[in-house]
């Protein structure tokens, strides 16, 4: 019994090393020929409308109002101290550091991860593969690589979107509502945010958007040759990117300090 339970337990390690493995070599592949001859700029832009313009409603919605929820919480914490001077701060900090790049993330995984999944997924149960190959073009070149690309260009520019609306959500209601002083607000927040807070927020939405897309390129790629196996794709893809999102953003928060 004792070695039925350690023969399962070594079976499921060497299956998820195995996929981890592909996934690795997935990636270089993708990688390796988006740099590669010839360049296929308009279904990058494609790709970065689908994944950045198409994802700016929900972004800035979640924004907002993550914003204003920060300056309504942070008024009546900092209230209790006599420190209202120093909601500009926390709003700005709280949101350039962590919830921009996470929260930015988690929503275009639900948005453009779980498209990008199925669309690959429905591309390998109609054999669509086969017939870009047959074509004579490379169906990891032509669909995977400039989705990845524009997950990595993506999501910086959606995080700086995501963190200017969420300040100036928690000044409609820090400032305009509450009746915080609008230049200690602001003048705070210059002092208090450095280049390293800004610096660190980019990199966690490039790692991110990489994350993203290429969780979601692999599970659709991947993905069993039947509706079912789709639509399992689609989930695992969300599920294992936004859980990825939140271990990868304890590690880079434990080296950028």
């Amino acid at each position: 019994m004792n070695l039925d339970i350690a023969a399962s337990i070594g079976q499921a390690t060497i299956a998820r090393v195995q996929v981890i493995g592909r996934s690795g070599v997935f990636l270089f592949f993708a990688f390796f020929l988006a740099f590669r001859p010839p360049y296929r700029i308009f279904r990058l832009i494609k790709e970065i409308e689908f994944v950045g313009s198409k994802s700016f409603l929900i972004v800035f919605v979640t924004a907002l109002f993550t914003g204003m929820v920060l300056g309504l919480q942070g008024y009546h914490t900092l209230t209790q101290f006599g420190a209202q001077a120093l909601l500009g701060s926390a709003v700005a900090l709280s949101i350039i550091r962590e919830l921009g790049p996470v929260l930015c993330a988690l929503m275009v995984t639900g948005r453009a991860g779980s498209a990008i999944a199925a669309e690959i997924g429905i591309m390998r149960i109609t054999d669509q593969f086969p017939a870009l190959e047959m074509m004579a073009i490379d169906p990891v070149k032509y669909v995977i690589s400039p989705k990845i690309l524009a997950g990595i260009i993506s999501l910086p520019l959606l995080t700086a979107f995501f963190d200017v609306v969420g300040i100036m959500g928690g000044y409609l209601v820090g400032v305009q509502l509450l009746g915080v002083n609008q230049g200690a607000y602001f003048g705070k927040m210059i002092t208090a945010v450095t280049f390293a807070d800004i610096y660190g927020g980019m990199i966690k939405s490039l790692c991110f958007g990489l994350l993203i897309t290429w969780i979601s390129c692999f599970m659709g790629f991947c993905a069993k040759p039947t509706t079912e196996g789709v639509s399992r794709a689609t989930t695992r893809a969300v599920v294992v990117s936004s859980v990825s999102i939140l271990v990868v953003d304890y590690i880079l928060t434990s080296l950028l300090l």
